[in-house]
């Protein structure tokens, strides 16, 4: 029998009495016996104590003897009872009582632990929660069960509160069990390495546990290797573990993997680590958290044969690195794989290696520090009674996270002036003020608020003074005083004193908050216990024999990617570059859709989407197609072109995989949060056959869906499966034979186009063609961009008609942060918008008033209100939004533009937000006080709740909520009309000379001398001799126009009773206004005072006629107002005429001769009471009564956008089947697939695009030149057959296009 096989028994027992000893830590109901009843009167030490029969030895619980229990000699915050268990114990609870048959008990203590009887650690619940409850009486019990075990020798009770009618009075009792453990100790030199040969059989888990305490901040724990050379380090830098995976020697980054995890681990007590590993990841644990890793697939393999532990080892000899790297300290329970690598140790088995001095117990120094809780805390030591003649020297070791702060500060002797040594932004300052000279400034360090131990020196000896930081391996100042430096007879630590009782000390600096230990005046140690039993020295607000850092950052709070940094009391994080905002980044600052960004008024054009708010998916750049009709989100993807088939050899198929700009968790949110998604495909085909036929296998496929996506046999405009074309869903292809027309096989070029519309296959994510190399054959493929519109979370609304009714859901999880936001409207003047309770803690949004909003919730330290005051009423029926947050930090409220209302959380106080039962909407759980109106896109943490789905099953709640032009109409510009929705709503922007998602982009064209747009009102009655009988008596005339001609006819209106209105610059650059309100009499001419109107400016003009009396105002000046005599009605109006005016022969002599050159120049928003004569040539002509000729070009005359993407998307495939035609597909840009080939069509492209630059260029210099901003009208038989535009965001309207 090997050894190994004859140490598994003694390994197993070991390994067993190990689980056992945690099953009792963990299992309240075993490890529950009483620790301190049966202990001697000697295991019990105190601050003081009232009399000999108040000692400690008698605060036992139930106890009588003496005076009934413990009482100090003073009731103040620095007294302390402690308890000398024995031996290293599972401490799972503690109780008090008070002394007995007295008025003396404690209302709240503080519970500290230990395993020397110094270095003491305060216990915490919840990380945050410092003191304990107390007792109400001296008799009763109050026992608290610790939500985590402890493991300690020694238990110290620290009072804080104690009925105010008494005094200090205890009896307490521990609870717990045994515990067991092997423990080796570490000198920095020392190591030992385990063989792990034969080793374990392979484990399904793979696992590491240990625990290790320590005061130095770097050392190498273990380092475990195999044959294969994969390894496996864990080691403390700078008081972090770090976790290192290894292939091989090298240290490239593909070479190793590391993860860190916890902080300030070298404080001296005892810390768990555990690494298990799973197949392809592992869990990290340090303490009571766990770091889940995903293992890149080179080092899921573990065969470790080997562990060096204290040390590092490379396999077959001992690496020669500094004993830095050493550990020093101690480690407990190593087990590897149920192995207990210590008690090997112990057992001297012959696979174990000692190098050094190992030892099997934790012999440790012991190092007292103290910690400055507040700016309140100072230490006062006496200086030396003769200060030396040659000089003097101060040390002190610190850690803190403030970035200033004062060190230390003395007077010089005889009054000969001040010594200040002090932190200021994280750099260590000496200032000595000195009565008549200058003062003196040395400085030394950096980052010294990193939370790590700093040592300080200041000496000075014969006319040389040094600081000195860190030494050696820090940094020093040096300055040659004429004046000796000594410690006068008192010197100060952290702070000063208050109220100036001690006139020798001032402070002009921050007081110091952190840690500091090693105190040394003139080479003598300061022995920090005398100080905390009061016999040397004073203090205040110190904790003496503990450091009380807290690493707020090493878990940190901070989302979404924020950076954490602290101060000693709080911690902050940075949002600036995450799209996220509040005190833990955890809102998001961007809007969930494009329909959220339509609603605050936003045009066309590029914004970062949050589709999940708060949650983890990030924001990204999304385009928005906001139209009239409907808000579209564009998500491109890296290949929208029509895109020409180029053969390669030794391939049959050709494929093409697409790319989105998005994550594939931004996709699937979009798609599924949309209530309707499209996306063009289109292919063009000459002796190219699609799908052949549905009975056969598809000669091309596209892949699409989610995740992967699954193979579609299905073409655009056909439904899934059906392995068809929109044509033979049709019935219309070009061969009835076949269900696509490419399957027709013939030498003329088809196509098959449509849309894809079922959002479960989309996106597209690759293609395959399968018939593109036969001879003759050609063929380019197009696939558009993704595209969505109507977001169902926005929409997502309920109507709550009776107080007493309400909605419930599952309930809120929202530990420690928490983000509702919801819209709502309501005449209601209060009313409960959501609930939800637990046991104690609960969370509230309500109506408080017709003015106010109240967010409130308790998490265990009283309930904590924010209110935001309206200026006006809430109850008006119009939407308003309500933002609430809490998180560990603070509490936030915001109503609609509002500034946001904020409330700090305690900083020493419960976290968890712990609910319990339904969450209630609209409503509460005693259907009292209950909402009525509206509540809509209601999330919680970034997830819409669906309040319409859970409505149609709840009486008194109606789904869906009408009404939204009261809050949005306002939105609708330049007359545009809001029409309701059932969801949503929009801009009808009819009666406007705008367009645009709220009427607000105007139409413009740019007119030559030969460009004419007449619009017909009404053509007379052929059947009869009857003119139309449009007669008016009033008009509302408005325009803009930018030109340098004059004079220029602007807009005329003819009759058919020679009747005309004339609008006109002259030849003096002024406005004029002529009507002919009766054809047989002279037009009369109304002429604005306004100069220069032909200045090549853009300038807005009004008219307005009622009856006689006519108005017209140009830009912003003063209006004019004139009067019309001959008559006061315009009868049969026959058309209106922008430009050349054609059938000149109703203008009289002068007006004929001012319209004869036309008009050159820009115009733009006409309208005529509700007729826009732009709007109908430029983007309604086919169903319009209106005739262009002439050159008609589309343009922007001098208005500026607010945005560069703002121009309109309208482009839409028309779901055609698809066409036959003799002319090829014109291709935007010829890809090619074949990297073989790619370098010579790139050749091709160049010269080819080149010469169609020079062609163009010379044309266009024959065909005229166009201004910049303008972009070309065409009809669309001006085209050719089968062109398909560029840009699927929409054309630019800085864009130009020349037809040539």
């Amino acid at each position: 029998m090997d050894l190994w096989s004859k140490k598994v028994p003694g390994i197993i027992t070991q390994v067993l009495l190990i689980l056992i000893g945690s099953h009792w830590a963990t299992a309240g109901e075993v490890c529950h016996s009483p620790l301190v009843s049966n202990l001697q009167p000697s295991s019990f030490r105190s601050s003081s104590h009232l009399s000999g029969s108040h000692g400690p030895g008698f605060a036992k619980l139930n106890r009588r003897e003496g005076a009934g229990g413990w009482s100090p000699l003073s009731s103040d915050r620095y007294q302390w009872l402690e308890v000398d268990l024995g031996e290293r114990t599972h401490i799972t609870a503690v109780a008090t009582q008070g002394r007995y048959g007295s008025s003396d008990w404690l209302t709240a203590y503080l519970l500290m632990f230990s395993d020397t009887g110094h270095n003491w650690r305060q216990y915490r619940q919840e990380d945050s929660i410092d003191a304990f409850p107390g007792n109400t009486n001296a008799d009763s019990v109050v026992q608290h069960k610790l939500q985590h075990p402890v493991i300690a020798r020694y238990v110290r009770l620290i009072p804080l509160d104690w009925n105010p009618n008494g005094r200090i009075g205890l009896r307490l009792e521990t609870y717990g069990c045994h515990y067991n453990s092997d423990v080796v100790s570490f000198d920095g030199r020392s190591s030992l390495l385990f063989r792990l040969s034969p080793r374990p059989r392979q484990m399904a888990l793979e696992s590491i546990s240990l625990k290790f305490k320590t005061l130095w901040n770097s050392g190498i724990l273990l380092h475990a290797e195999g044959h294969s050379e994969h390894s496996l380090t864990l080691e403390l830098e700078k008081g972090k573990l770090l976790l290192l995976l290894r292939k091989g020697r090298s240290s490239s980054p593909d070479a190793q993997h590391l993860v860190s995890l916890g902080s300030l681990l070298d404080d001296q007590h005892w810390h768990d680590v555990t690494v298990e590993h799973h197949s392809t990841h592992l869990n990290l644990t340090v303490d009571k958290n766990t770091l889940w890793v995903q293992i890149p697939p080179r080092f899921t393999h573990w065969d470790h044969d080997q562990m060096s532990v204290g040390a590092d080892r490379v396999l077959g000899s001992w690496r020669s690195v500094g004993s830095h790297r050493n550990f020093k300290g101690c480690l407990e329970n190593l087990v590897y794989n149920g192995v207990n690598l210590v008690d090997l140790a112990k057992q001297k088995d012959q696979r174990v290696t000692v190098k050094g001095n190992v030892t099997f117990s934790c012999s440790e120094p012991v190092f007292v520090a103290m910690t400055f809780t507040s700016p309140e805390s100072f230490l006062c030591l006496p200086g030396v009674t003769e200060p030396s003649s040659t000089g003097a020297s101060v040390g002190l070791q610190f850690r803190t996270w403030n970035k200033a702060g004062l060190l230390l500060t003395f007077d010089l002797p005889k009054h000969g002036g001040t010594v200040w040594l002090y932190l200021s932004r994280a750099r260590l300052h000496l200032q000595i003020h000195k009565s008549g000279r200058a003062p003196l400034e040395l400085s030394a360090g950096s980052a010294l608020n990193d939370g790590q131990w700093h040592s300080v020196e200041l000496m000075s000896r014969r006319g040389h003074l040094t600081v000195t930081v860190d030494g050696d391996e820090g940094a020093s100042a040096h300055a040659s005083p004429s004046f000796p430096v000594t410690t006068g007879s008192q010197l100060f630590f952290g702070g000063c004193p208050p109220d100036d009782s001690s006139p020798e000390c001032m402070n002009p600096f921050r007081a110091f908050q952190g840690c500091m230990r090693l105190l040394a005046v003139d080479d003598q140690p300061v022995d920090l216990i005398m100080v905390q039993q009061r016999m040397m020295g004073n203090y205040s607000h110190l904790q003496i024999d503990m450091c009380g850092i807290i690493d707020r950052c090493s878990l940190s709070h901070c989302e979404h990617g924020g950076s954490c940094s602290q101060s000693w009391s709080t911690f902050h994080c940075n949002c600036s570059t995450t799209g996220y905002s509040g005190a833990t980044c955890h809102s998001s600052i961007y809007e969930q859709s494009c329909e959220a960004y339509k609603h605050k008024g936003n045009t066309s054009g590029y914004y970062y989407i949050d589709v999940d708010g708060s949650g983890p998916i990030r924001p990204q750049l999304i385009y928005c197609d906001m139209t009239e009709d409907k808000t579209w989100m564009v998500i491109q993807h890296n290949n929208t072109e029509l895109t020409r088939v180029q053969p390669s050899p030794g391939r049959n198929q050709h494929s093409a995989h697409f790319e989105y700009s998005s994550e594939e968790e931004q996709l699937a949110a979009i798609i599924t949060q949309s209530e309707h998604c499209e996306q063009e495909l289109t292919y063009h085909c000459r002796k190219s056959r699609l799908l052949n036929t549905p009975d056969g296998p598809p000669l091309s496929w596209w892949v699409g869906g989610a995740g992967g996506g699954q193979v579609q046999t299905y073409w655009a405009g056909a439904p899934p499966g059906s392995q068809r074309c929109a044509c033979g869903l049709q019935e219309n292809c070009v061969d009835p034979k076949h269900h696509c027309n490419c399957d027709a096989d013939r030498t003329e070029w088809a196509n098959d186009s449509g849309l894809l519309t079922h959002k479960e296959t989309l996106p597209v994510r690759s293609l395959v063609l399968g018939d593109v190399h036969r001879p003759g054959s050609e063929s380019a493929y197009k696939v558009g961009h993704l595209r969505c519109h109507g977001d169902k979370n926005v929409w997502n609304a309920a109507f709550f008609d009776k107080e007493t009714s309400y909605l419930h859901f599952p309930t809120f999880h929202g530990e420690l942060s928490a983000d509702i936001s919801f819209l709502f409207k309501t005449t209601s003047s209060s009313g409960v918008f959501l609930e939800n309770l637990g046991i104690k803690d609960f969370i509230r949004i309500e109506l408080s008033s017709s003015t106010e909003v109240l967010f409130s919730f308790d998490v265990g330290n009283g309930p904590l209100e924010v209110r935001v005051e309206a200026g006006s009423p809430l109850n008006d029926d119009r939407w308003h939004r309500i933002r609430a947050e809490r998180n560990v930090k603070e509490a936030s409220l915001r109503l609609d533009e509002l500034p946001a209302a904020t409330q700090e959380a305690p900083a020493d106080g419960h976290i968890h937000l712990q609910l319990n039962s339904q969450l209630f909407i609209g409503g509460t759980a005693s259907r009292q006080k209950g909402f009525r109106g509206c509540i809509r896109s209601l999330q919680l943490n970034g997830v819409t709740l669906d309040l319409e789905e859970r409505a149609k099953i709840t009486p008194g709640v109606q789904a869906g909520c009408p009404g939204h032009c009261s809050s949005y109409g306002s939105l609708c510009q330049n007359q545009g009309r809001c029409v309701e929705r059932p969801n949503s709503f929009s801009c009808n922007c009819g009666p406007s000379a705008y367009t645009g998602a709220f009427c607000d982009r105007e139409v413009s064209a740019s007119f030559k001398p030969g460009t004419s747009i007449s619009y017909t009102f009404k053509e007379p009655n052929r059947s009869s001799s009857a003119l139309p009988d449009t007669t008016l008596r009033a008009e509302n005339i408005s325009l803009s126009f930018r030109t340098s001609q004059s004079p220029a006819l602007l807009l005329y209106v003819g009759s058919y009773r020679r009747e005309y209105l004339a609008v006109l610059l002259n030849k003096h650059d002024k406005l004029e206004v002529r009507y002919r309100l009766d054809g047989t009499k002279d037009a009369e001419i109304l002429r604005s005072k306004v100069r220069n109107l032909a200045n090549g400016q853009l300038h807005a003009v009004t008219i307005r006629r009622l009856a006689d009396a006519v108005s017209v105002q140009i830009d912003q000046n003063s209006r004019e107002d004139f009067n019309v005599t001959s008559d006061v009605e315009f009868n049969a109006i026959r058309s209106l005429v922008l430009g050349r005016v054609h059938n000149s022969g109703d203008l009289d002599p002068e007006l004929s001769r001012i319209a004869s050159p036309g008009f050159t120049g820009c115009l733009s928003a006409v309208l005529f009471n509700s007729v826009s004569p732009l709007k109908a040539a430029l983007l309604h002509q086919d169903t319009s009564p209106v005739i262009v000729t002439g050159p008609l070009v589309q343009s922007i005359c001098g208005s500026t956008l607010a945005n560069p993407y703002a121009a309109e998307t309208t482009h839409h495939l028309s779901g055609q089947s698809g066409s036959v035609g003799t002319g090829q597909p014109l291709v935007n840009a010829v890809r090619s697939d074949s990297a073989l080939i790619g370098g010579v069509i790139a050749v091709v492209i160049f010269v080819v695009l080149s010469a169609l630059a020079v062609m163009a260029r010379v044309l266009y210099r024959r065909k005229g030149t166009f201004q910049s901003q303008e972009v070309k009208t065409v009809k669309p038989e001006d085209g050719p057959e089968l062109a398909f535009g560029g840009s699927q965001n929409g054309p630019s309207e800085h864009q130009k296009e020349y037809f040539i």
